[in-house]
């Protein structure tokens, strides 16, 4: 999360959240029983199950519905989520991997410079809030590119968007702004 001697800054992307669905009603208590590396949660009606390469935790729902989360990437994402299939089709489900989507992508990066919060959300006022008794972040809500940005004082961003392009593209928009707010040293 540092920047490199060209002036880019690099992103890191720390999770990537994605959906499918398998097509098929899903017994948990099979899941539960038979299947390796999960947890069954009778209370909240869903199994957790984990692979170690990629390293991703899915919630399964007997309806079909999957939620795989902690991917570094978004093709991670699809290669966990096409095992997390395998292995319930291992399990004698007849399972279709089907309605892949990444729903969030979340990334940070560190800006060579602190800032001044109280100068960028008055310098943007209705698109950025800053609450210091709340949280430590200023908060910039994006809507084109959609995207959710947390801007803390000593320069660490972390992007919050549906996509790996619209958190490219949000670190674009939002860096000018940020160097007009530095804090001098």
């Amino acid at each position: 999360m540092e920047s490199n001697n060209e002036g880019e800054l690099d992103v890191i992307i720390c999770n990537v959240v994605a959906t499918f669905r398998t097509g098929c009603r899903l017994n948990l208590h099979t899941i539960g029983s038979k299947g390796k590396n999960v947890i069954y949660n009778t209370r909240r009606g869903k199994v957790t199950m984990q692979l170690r390469k990629p390293r991703i935790t899915a919630s399964i729902w007997a309806s079909g519905k999957v939620i795989c989360i902690g991917a570094s990437s978004e093709d991670e994402a699809k290669l966990g989520a096409r095992r997390i299939a395998r292995c319930l089709q291992k399990l004698g489900f007849k399972v279709k991997f089907s309605a892949f989507k990444v729903v969030n992508v979340m990334a940070g990066c560190s800006m060579p410079f602190k800032i001044s919060l109280i100068d960028f959300t008055k310098k943007n006022r209705p698109i950025a809030t800053y609450e210091p008794e709340l949280y430590p972040a200023a908060m910039y809500t994006m809507r084109q590119p959609k995207a959710t940005i947390k801007v803390f004082s000593t320069g660490s961003v972390t992007i919050l968007a549906p996509s790996v392009v619209n958190v490219a593209a949000a670190v674009q928009h939002v860096y000018p702004l940020l160097s007009e707010c530095r804090r001098p040293l």
